[in-house]
């Protein structure tokens, strides 16, 4: 990033950012034309640092992104604070925009979807993958995938009591039924395994996956109970596996340990995994804190904890937040509520690549319900949750460095 007699400062502090989630579509933008920017971590917010040209400063504009200009010897003396050992910061180069990939069915729409709808706002590009695109290798083809909320176990999102008689319902699970007969299996539960795995050795392999409310545990169910019937039989057809809670392998699975699965098909719950009925806190103090780390020796958590505040909004979803007692001792938790200890944002490592899981449906909507109207994020364009998705979305930009840890 030598050469310039200016740069470009995109500041992600609450007191100067009108538009922090477009600031990231900007950062992607820059990164698109072959220019290189540097994340400044915990500098002002985690704020951006660009070359100076016209064609960007008029882009910021149009996107309604506040930045700054700073001379070369300014710029200088910013990067000298952050490089100060006393100072916990960090200047990561990014250095390409990562190809994106969003696992979610055809029809959706990208409201359905906080990621989707955040992706659109901030106007960075994605590619819909699906079964069919997964299990033909299509995945090799992207930097990053994200999980729709997606039932990976076959049990149609366990909707079966509320939902059985729905005109949506009966339609999506022919729907599912037909896809996995075309793709050459006689279960839906046996097709979603199959493509969980998939998943798996993608990120095995190096790729990074980030998921959000009911994807995060019934992906590591889907894992965990490989070989195993756990499907009742309004959900396949025949009974499951007697005594199946013996016979599920927590070593399969990526961030969760000892939960236990729940039977009845009339309750709206996958397993012990989720908060959701086992909270009781009041809407008025549901918040979870971002953990502090070294942004020098710890850039990877420390990325993907950038915002403007360390205390961000509570938000429900059908995998609402995981219980600390199921999240494995190698899994970072990143964000938790100082209230009951459960675990909100949490990442971990497996093989070469990299997992993010993230409780709840929509940072914005408190207790989002099935047919709710879409979020509509010109409202909220500061939103500290939906900050979290696109330090994610940035993540696999960054230039890859040996951990020091």
């Amino acid at each position: 990033m030598q050469g310039f007699a200016s740069y470009i400062l995109v500041p992600m502090d609450a007191e100067t950012q009108q538009e922090h989630l477009k600031a990231y579509g900007i950062t992607y933008w820059v990164l698109e034309k072959q220019q290189k920017v540097q994340w400044l971590l915990n500098y002002r917010g985690g704020s951006f640092l660009m070359p100076d040209t016209e064609e960007i400063r008029k882009e910021c504009q149009i996107r309604g992104v506040s930045f700054e200009i700073l001379s070369n010897s300014k710029t200088e003396q910013i990067l000298s604070e952050i490089e100060s050992p006393s100072r916990n910061m960090s200047a990561v180069l990014l250095e390409k925009a990562p190809r994106i990939a969003v696992y979610s069915p055809k029809g959706n729409l990208p409201w359905d979807d906080a990621v989707t709808l955040v992706l659109t706002y901030a106007e960075i590009p994605y590619d819909i993958v699906y079964d069919q695109e997964v299990l033909e290798d299509q995945l090799l083809l992207y930097d990053w995938l994200h999980l729709h909320h997606e039932d990976f176990t076959g049990q149609y999102g366990k909707f079966y009591r509320a939902y059985r008689t729905a005109p949506w319902y009966i339609e999506e699970k022919q729907k599912a039924e037909a896809l996995a007969s075309s793709l050459g299996f006689n279960k839906v539960s046996e097709a979603k395994l199959a493509v969980a795995l998939k998943i798996r050795d993608y990120v095995v392999g190096g790729g990074f996956m980030f998921a959000m409310c009911s994807a995060t545990d019934s992906f590591d169910i889907a894992l965990a109970a490989e070989g195993v019937d756990i499907c009742e039989p309004m959900f396949d057809g025949d009974p499951s596996d007697s005594n199946y809670q013996n016979k599920i392998d927590f070593n399969k699975s990526f961030a969760f340990k000892d939960f236990l699965l729940e039977r009845d098909p009339m309750v709206y719950e996958f397993s012990s995994i989720d908060m959701t009925a086992k909270r009781s806190i009041k809407k008025e103090v549901d918040y979870f804190s971002l953990m502090d780390y070294s942004a020098k020796w710890d850039p990877i958590p420390t990325m993907l904890v950038q915002n403007h505040t360390s205390l961000v909004k509570g938000f429900f979803g059908q995998t609402t937040s995981f219980d600390p007692r199921s999240v494995k001792s190698n899994v970072l938790v990143m964000g938790e509520s100082d209230l009951n200890g459960e675990a909100k944002y949490i990442h971990g490592i497996k093989g070469k690549g990299f997992f993010t899981f993230y409780g709840g449906h929509d940072p914005e909507d408190y207790q989002h319900r099935v047919g709710d109207s879409p979020t509509e994020l010109a409202l909220h364009p500061n939103s500290p949750g939906y900050r979290l998705i696109l330090n994610n979305v940035l993540f696999p930009a960054a230039e890859k460095k040996k951990q020091k840890t």
